[in-house]
């Protein structure tokens, strides 16, 4: 799983952020010092904020550009760098980086900027941080929209599983010098592990874009996160999450969006949003897998632009 983030407040608030030269087709963005932390954000558009919460973990804002810069006719569209990520502080020990501490550090950012109440959208990975926030932070959450989502550590723990029946079948020559390392010993972090794994083709797009995404994916942070073992066995903090019992209590109204050829967030484990949250919206993208607002752009920021302005 994996993704990044971007943003920049305005007025008033822009003095709060050390000016600097944003990348190459970004919004301007500046440091936030958040949680001790040098937080790098990005903002475009004035309106009801939305944070855009990006994915891995491990992973930048960056392929969140362009294609929510639509949003920013009628929001102020937020995109950061989370601890360690992109342009962000780096952590002093691995032990910083911590489930935890995103969720935290949502909040503290909040704060930081001067916003009441905002809109919230994560991906992959940054579902489960956006769900724990919304649980833990009900008044600070207007709408709360999930793009590719996770609801527990078994929803991850399955994906897994069908990764590594399908590399076992259609890459049998991986899956054979895989398993002569595990019996050594060696865990999906050992360099030589991460060297010998290969994930199936076709695992994150149903149509591949034509050109290079910005998925520069921090694997400390991932492993340090999900597990030393993450690819096989998830691990850490994330293993024990399981937010179904919780989700009919969210008290944000839900946007649940997921590609149907999606083998990270499995439709049939996306399906039980609408059992277990059933004011939820849910809705199948029919020709994206984990990334459908690259692959379906258009319709998946119409069908959040309405949500937003409901």
């Amino acid at each position: 799983m994996q993704m990044r983030i971007r943003f920049l407040p305005f007025l008033a608030l822009t003095l709060l952020l050390a000016a600097a030269a944003p990348p190459p087709g970004h919004p301007p963005g500046g440091y936030q010092t958040v949680l001790g932390a040098r937080i790098w954000v990005e903002s475009e558009g004035k309106g009801t904020p939305l944070l855009l919460i990006a994915g891995g973990p491990g992973l930048a804002h960056d392929y969140f550009h362009p294609y929510f810069s639509a949003l920013a006719a009628a929001h102020r569209v937020i995109y950061y760098d989370a601890l360690g990520r992109g342009r962000s502080d780096r952590a002093h020990k691995a032990a910083d980086y911590t489930f935890t501490r995103d969720v935290e550090e949502v909040e503290a950012l909040r704060k930081a900027l001067g916003i009441a109440r905002m809109d919230v959208l994560g991906h992959s990975y940054g579902t489960l941080v956006a769900q724990a926030y919304a649980l833990k932070y009900p008044n600070a959450v207007r709408r709360l929209v999930l793009i590719s989502p996770l609801h527990s550590g078994a929803m991850w723990q399955a994906s897994n599983d069908l990764i590594n029946r399908q590399i076992e079948q259609t890459m049998p020559e991986v899956w054979q010098h895989v398993q002569n390392l595990r019996r050594q010993g060696l865990r999906s972090s050992d360099p030589a592990h991460r060297e010998a794994y290969r994930t199936p083709p076709g695992l994150y797009f149903h149509r591949p874009p034509a050109g290079p995404l910005p998925l520069d994916l921090s694997m400390d942070i991932y492993y340090g996160i999900a597990g030393n073992d993450a690819d096989f066995v998830i691990g850490g903090e994330i293993a024990k999450l399981d937010f179904r019992p919780r989700l009919k209590s969210l008290a944000a109204p839900l946007l649940v969006l997921a590609g149907r050829y999606d083998r990270i967030a499995l439709p049939d484990r996306v399906a039980e949003y609408k059992k277990r949250a059933p004011r939820a919206e849910v809705v199948m993208m029919e020709n994206s897998a984990h990334y459908p607002f690259i692959e379906e752009t258009a319709a998946v920021i119409e069908r959040i632009r309405r949500f937003l302005a409901r």
